[in-house]
C-alpha cells in the first residue's frame, strides 16, 4: 500500500510511522488511520513501532467533521468513519505482539490523543499538550477515551477532560500519570527513538504477552487474571529469548534477545 497521509521508516527493529500532514497539524482523516493500520499489519520483522508527528503537532484530531457536515446525515457519517477506520486502527495498535511508544510535541488532541496513549510508552515534549476538546462543539469523546481515561487518571480527571475541554499541559499529564516522560523539544525525537530501541531489543515475545496481558487484566476478576498470567508465562517460557535469558543469567551476562 502506498502511503500518502503517513511516513514508513524501518531504523533498526523499529518501524517509525509519522503522521505527515503537518500543513493541518497533523489533523487525521479516515485515510490517515487505515494507513497507519496497514502499516503496523506489515511489521516484517519490526520489534517495536514509533508513532510521531511532522512538523509542531502530534494530531489536531480527526478531519472528518467538515465533510460530515455537508452530507444529509453528519451523524451516520461520523459513526461510520469511527466505527469502519478510527476504531479499528485503534484496537490493531492495542492487539500488537510488540512494543509501541508515542512521541508527542503540541497537541494531541481528540483522536490524536487516543492513538498517542494507545502506545504503551507516551514520551511527551515540554510543548506538548492533550486534549479532549468535542464538549466544545458539542460533541463526545471517541477512539476510546472514555475508557482509556479514566483507567490511567482515575474518572474525576478523565471527566474534567472532557467535560470543560481544556488542555493539559505534558507537565501536567505526567503528574497525574497519564505519560511516561517530559523531555526537551529538541530531545523529543532521540528520546523516544531511544526507548523504542532498547524495547525493540528486548524479549519480544514476553512484552507482546505484558501488554495484551495488562490490558486483559483491567476486565477481569483477580483469579481470572492470574490464570491468563499462568497461560502467558507457559508461552513465554517456550521462546527462545526465555531460554537466552536464563542461560545469560547463569552465566552472568546480558542476554541477547532476537525477538522469538
Amino acid at each position: 500500500m502506498a502511503y500518502e497521509m503517513i511516513s514508513s521508516e524501518r531504523r533498526g527493529d523499529v518501524l517509525v510511522l509519522t503522521l505527515n500532514r503537518p500543513e493541518r497539524l497533523n489533523a487525521a482523516p479516515p485515510q490517515m488511520f487505515d494507513e497507519l493500520r496497514d502499516a503496523i499489519a506489515h511489521l516484517d520483522g519490526a520489534r517495536a513501532v514509533l508513532f510521531a508527528g511532522e512538523g509542531r503537532a502530534f494530531c489536531s484530531g480527526a478531519d472528518v467533521g467538515g465533510g460530515a457536515l455537508g452530507t444529509d446525515n453528519p451523524g451516520e457519517t461520523t459513526f461510520q468513519a469511527l466505527t469502519n477506520h478510527y476504531n479499528k486502527t485503534i484496537a490493531a495498535v492495542a492487539d500488537l505482539g510488540v512494543p509501541v511508544v508515542s512521541a508527542v510535541r503540541g497537541p494531541a488532541a481528540g483522536i490524536g490523543c487516543s492513538l498517542a496513549l494507545a502506545a504503551d510508552f507516551c514520551v511527551a515534549s515540554e510543548t506538548a499538550y492533550f486534549l479532549q476538546a468535542f464538549v466544545n462543539i458539542g460533541l463526545v469523546p471517541d477512539g476510546g477515551a472514555s475508557w482509556m481515561l479514566p483507567r490511567l487518571i482515575g474518572k474525576a480527571r478523565a471527566t474534567e477532560m472532557m467535560m470543560l475541554g481544556e488542555r493539559v499541559p505534558a507537565a501536567k499529564a505526567l503528574d497525574w500519570g497519564m505519560i511516561h516522560k517530559v523531555v526537551a523539544d529538541d530531545a523529543l525525537d532521540a528520546e523516544a527513538l531511544a526507548l523504542a530501541e532498547r524495547l525493540a531489543a528486548g524479549p519480544t515475545v514476553a512484552l507482546g504477552l505484558m501488554r495484551r496481558g495488562l490490558a486483559h487484566a483491567l476486565e477481569v476478576d483477580y483469579v481470572t487474571a492470574m490464570q491468563r498470567e499462568a497461560e502467558n508465562q507457559r508461552a513465554a517460557r517456550g521462546s527462545a529469548d526465555s531460554m537466552e535469558g536464563g542461560i545469560a543469567f547463569l552465566q552472568k551476562r546480558k542476554p541477547a534477545f532476537r525477538g522469538a
